[in-house]
């Protein structure tokens, strides 16, 4: 089961202050037990794409992150150097306050961009910051992460305050259909919740924990 349950896990660490041998430690911890892959930030991308390239462990990185306020083309710009340096999965945040001033068409169009340069190269994950949003506003992230052509929706970059949750997971499942993922990130980091998000929508989990996460023990490494 744990096998099964890891290709669940992008094992993450996204601290500012990560050091070398913490990116090492979650590399070889990707390789012992298969998780679909590592999230890093996108400085440590080619280190990990050396040490996971003859793996079946993807290497994924963060875009515009955590704010979501950078320029559309210096996602764009992240997005493709990211990808020419191994990265196969990115994780980009939307632009906030944009979403909550009803600039949908600006939103849509940040999306794109990243999308567009990731096209047949990478997935493209879509981070929504839920702990900042209505449920209304979750559900327009949703439907503009879908129209823009996005793989995944994805609850929080865990640096705003709080992460996933059960209800969070179950509407952004209801607003995408099963033809897009649901990764729930941020405060993920025991066997229970793991297991309760996946039932509850989610096809991928963001974690600091994942080794904690499928031995089925509480972790301690905050997200």
């Amino acid at each position: 089961m744990s096998t099964n349950l890891a290709k669940y896990i992008d094992h993450t660490q996204l601290k500012p202050d990560t050091k070398k041998a913490k990116i090492t430690q979650i590399v070889e911890e990707a390789k012992e037990h298969g998780f679909a892959s590592v999230c890093v930030n996108p400085y440590w991308v080619p280190y990990c794409y050396e040490n996971l390239k003859d793996t079946d462990v993807k290497v994924c990185t963060v875009i515009g992150f955590p704010l979501g306020a950078t320029a559309t083309g210096i996602k764009a710009a992240e997005t493709e150097q990211a990808i020419k340096e191994g990265a196969t999965e990115v994780d980009m945040v939307i632009n906030v306050g944009e979403l909550q001033s009803k600039n949908y068409d600006a939103v849509k169009e940040d999306i794109k961009a990243v999308v567009n340069a990731a096209k047949g190269k990478a997935l493209t994950k879509v981070i929504i910051e839920t702990s900042l949003l209505s449920d209304d506003e979750k559900v327009r992230a949703c439907e503009l992460a879908k129209e823009a052509g996005a793989d995944f929706v994805k609850t929080s970059t865990g640096f705003s305050g709080g992460g996933a949750t059960i209800e969070d997971i179950k509407l952004m499942r209801r607003t995408v259909g099963s033809e897009m993922g649901v990764k729930a990130s941020g405060g993920v980091r025991d066997l229970e919740t793991t297991k309760a998000m996946i039932e509850a929508g989610a096809t991928r989990i963001g974690a600091s924990a994942g080794v904690d996460i499928i031995a089925g023990n509480e972790g301690t490494d905050a997200y």
